[in-house]
């Protein structure tokens, strides 16, 4: 026997309780994990407080070893499309602090470790209108709401796209489709984002998990070996598109945000946001 113990891994009770105010989380016998994530029980309204909560669930995840594939969607309607109203007072109130732990640090963990710490296969489910939808987007596979519509609101608030959507658009739209999306805030409609390869399947929304659970049962028919060595070789590209610019992107992100002096996600700005991107397709 070794002189020390293993320290404890996560316990699948004591996080899905320590996340309940963000995340419903659900886990069948053979390791299937939903997370949902959720504002009050409704879709997700954005806030420094869950954005930070997103890295910490995936690294929770991935170091309970309980875990064999995680299914990762949203409540309500929309899956993160909205804004809490008060979820960014504190970074108003400490730009320079909340600049760097969320705008820089949170904001890179959350899709560094959906790529690196979670080492089991992932379904996206994007089940409506979605803003930040690479975490959805960067899941080995995604489903979408047939309803949904994919878009990025940063440049039309005045704020540099490069936490993350960035990278998921150039890694799948290409460079030319990537720019058009980013500089205008275009409305990827979900037969759109089927066609252009962001999306895997589009299906009415009350179907979206019913498929999901049936791709998971056939990605558990294979060994846990397989599956989860699988994963190291489908995310070699994100690994590599990663580790070239997503630093960067969020570094140059930051230093917009602080240059400017203004809160990224204030909520007038992004009403003004989404108002304008819907202007250019009217």
């Amino acid at each position: 026997m070794s002189l020390v113990p293993f320290v404890p891994t996560p316990k699948f009770e004591d996080y899905r309780e320590q996340f309940k105010d963000h995340f419903r989380l659900e886990r069948r016998a053979d390791g299937v994990l939903l997370a949902q994530a959720h504002t009050l029980g409704g879709s997700v309204q954005l806030s420094v407080e869950n954005h930070r909560a997103l890295g910490q669930l995936f690294k929770t995840i991935g170091a309970d070893p309980q875990n064999e594939l995680l299914i990762l969607t949203g409540s309500g309607e929309h899956f993160l499309a909205a804004l809490d109203p008060e979820g960014f007072a504190l970074e108003r109130e400490d730009l320079q602090n909340w600049a760097y732990e969320y705008a820089y640090k949170d904001g890179r963990i959350n899709v560094s470790a959906l790529i690196n710490d979670l080492e089991i296969p992932t379904i996206g489910v994007i089940n409506g209108h979605a803003s930040h939808a690479e975490i959805c987007l960067m899941c080995d596979l995604t489903l979408c709401a047939e309803e949904a519509v994919i878009f990025d609101p940063h440049f039309n608030m005045g704020s540099v796209p490069g936490d993350g959507i960035h990278s998921c658009l150039q890694e799948l739209l290409g460079v030319k489709r990537a720019a058009y999306a980013l500089l205008t805030g275009q409305q990827i409609d979900a037969a759109t984002a089927l066609d252009w390869g962001l999306v895997n399947e589009v299906l009415p929304r009350d179907r979206l998990l019913d498929r999901a659970w049936k791709l998971a049962d056939h990605i558990m028919s294979q060994p846990r070996v397989t599956r989860r060595l699988t994963t190291q070789i489908i995310r070699r590209p994100w690994k590599r598109r990663i580790t070239d610019d997503l630093d960067g992107g969020f570094g140059i992100q930051m230093f917009a945000h602080l240059a400017k002096n203004q809160a990224i996600h204030d909520a007038d700005h992004a009403g003004a946001a989404v108002a304008a991107s819907r202007r250019v397709f009217e």
